[in-house]
Formats: C-alpha cells, structure tokens, sequence
C-alpha cells in the first residue's frame, strides 16, 4: 500500500499505509522530535522511495518503509524550512527556502548549504513592524509590528529546470532563468504580493502554463513566468492555495479555495482543460476551513488527497472524480506526500 505522509504545525509528521484509514503520530524514536513544527514535504524524482521533511530544526530525510528519520541539514540564519525543491535534471542539485525569507542552494545532495543573494526580504512591516528588537519593546497602538517573510513554494519547470518560481509570503515571487543561481523579483500582472504557491502545468504539446496561488486570487503565466494575469473564480472567495495536475496529463487539474487562513469554509476546483475553466467539485462533506494542500504521484496518477489547513483530508481513488473523507481528524496541516511503498 502506498505511504501518506502529513506535515503538521507543532505535532511533527503523521503517517499512514492503508490510504489514511488509520494515521498516526511518528514519535521522537524515529528520529524528529515529535513536537517538531513541519511546513514543508518533498519527494525527489532522484529519489522515489525518500520524502524530505523542512523543520524548525532543519531539513530531514526518510526512506519509504524504514520509519527512520535523518537529519541532513540545519540552514544558517533560518528558523524554519518551508519550502523545498530539487532540480529535476540534476540530482546533486537541492533548493530550500526558509523563515525569516530566504533562499538556500546545496549542490552536494544536502552535505552543505549556501544562503543565495536575492533580495528577498526577511521579513516585512505592512502594518507589523516595530523595529529589530520588537519582542523586547512596549510597542505603541499605532507602531507597526515585525511580521516574518517566509518562501512558501519553490518549484522546477520539470521540462526546462533553467526556470525556477520561488514564492514568499508576503515579497511576491520571484523568478530564476538559470536553474536557481540567480533571482529577480516578477510583479508584472500580480495583483498582490502574497504568493501562496507556483506549479507548471503542460499540455499534450507539451507547452507549459505557470500558475500562481495568491491571497487575491489565481494567476496564470504563458511566458515562463515573467508576466501573469488575474484569473477569476467562480466562487465567493479569491483566497488560493495549491495547483496540481492529474500524473496522467490528460489536462485534469485541480486547485485548492477558501475563505481566509485558516478560514471557515473552503473548496476543491478541477479544470479538464488545463486549467482554462474551473468547476467545484463535490466533497462529501463540507469543508471546516480553507483547502490547502494537495498530493498527488506519478505511480497511481487515480490516488490524489487533498487536506484543508485544519486537518480534514479527503482522498480519492478515481483520479478525483469521486472522494472520501479519512477517519481521523489532524492538527493543523502544512503539507502532504505519498509515496509507493
């Protein structure tokens, strides 16, 4: 049975090998503090039996079926790993990003890191900063306080891994054109800087279309990523999270709504034609906040889950066309994996 992983804000990474009917708690005897802070599960097409874990104390490695965590890195300057990524044409080559805002870049498989020059803001004060020392001083009424950037996604064009989106919560996303050595800020078409997620979806011609999860709603990109535009929902709600296409490219794909963070209510979109129109899919039961986060894998492209941020997760064994909802009701969910055992 495939394994299910699932990253939660506080009570470390719970798993699953009978498609989420029972789940359970990795405890610290496997190798991650079992009140780890997880935001960030990543799977390497190097790799296809390892998931990849970003914590508050650094970035960890499983191997599907060993129930053994180890630790392969803890980044200089960063709290907390939240996003990672692999080059999907070179397997020495990891990409991470953190909070405070940053962008880290390993070319030795994890061994050793380098904080990139970017120009990604660590943190930044739109209504909340109150200077350096903030958690020291009496703040006024009216001062702003220090609100922490964070990357919330990096992702590869898998058919051209020079083009590389990184997005940071909240300094808007930014663009790399040569594999993630260098990055420039992209604001053409974005109607705001708090970028959720990125993902790449490429049709039967294989011609790619970027698209961008925002607090203001989905854009998309037909150029690569250097320009966007505003694609409207049908819904009562703009606030967007994730975007992933069916494993089998046959132009299914869905994307993850809701009203706010963590938010109340929420819904699950698919697209049959790449993402151009968008129709609300049936849960079976109503979602209790906002629907976040999404696993999809090319072994089984008819196993997808989908997770709200509040711990509801629905799975579906039809390639989405139908869904159950797990058992078990989790903590807070930041991210979600499964692999083939």
């Amino acid at each position: 049975m495939p394994a299910l992983y699932v990253a939660t804000n506080g009570l470390s990474v719970w798993s699953s090998n009978d498609l989420g009917q029972t789940i359970g708690r990795l405890p610290s005897s496997t190798g991650m503090y079992s009140g780890s802070q997880v935001w960030s599960l990543a799977c390497s097409p190097h790799e296809p039996r390892a998931v990849f874990a970003g914590t508050d104390s650094g970035i960890y490695r499983m191997e599907s079926g060993s129930a053994q965590w180890t630790a392969i890195a803890s980044l200089p300057d960063a709290d907390l790993v939240t996003a990672i990524a692999f080059d999907p044409a070179n397997s020495d080559v990891m990409l991470a990003g953190t909070q405070p805002a940053g962008l880290h870049r390993s070319d030795d498989r994890g061994r050793t890191w380098k904080r990139l020059d970017t120009g990604i803001k660590p943190y930044v004060t739109s209504g909340f900063y109150a200077g350096d020392h903030a958690a020291t001083t009496a703040v006024q009424e009216t001062s702003d306080v220090k609100h922490w950037a964070r990357v919330t996604d990096i992702v590869f064009d898998p058919a051209d891994p020079r083009i590389v989106m990184a997005g940071v919560e909240i300094d808007g996303a930014w663009r790399s054109t040569d594999g993630g050595h260098s990055w420039k800020r992209v604001e053409k078409g974005l109607v705001t800087d708090d970028i959720h997620g990125f993902s790449v979806v490429h049709d039967k011609a294989g011609k790619p279309r970027f698209f961008a999860t925002t607090c203001d709603g989905l854009h998309s990109s037909d150029d690569d990523g250097a320009s966007w535009h505003l694609q409207p929902l049908d819904s009562p709600w703009q606030y967007t999270r994730s975007v992933r296409q069916r494993t089998d490219r046959s132009g299914v794909v869905f994307l993850t709504n809701g009203n706010g963070p963590p938010g109340t209510d929420g819904r699950l979109y698919r697209s049959r034609d790449y993402g151009h129109a968008w129709e609300n899919v049936a849960l079976p039961v109503e979602p209790e906040s906002s629907v976040y986060f999404m696993a999809t894998h090319p072994a089984d492209p008819n196993l997808i889950f989908v997770a709200t941020n509040l711990g509801q997760i629905f799975r579906s064994i039809d390639g989405g066309e139908t869904w159950s909802v797990i058992p078990r009701r989790l903590p807070e969910v930041r991210a979600l994996v499964w692999l083939p055992n």
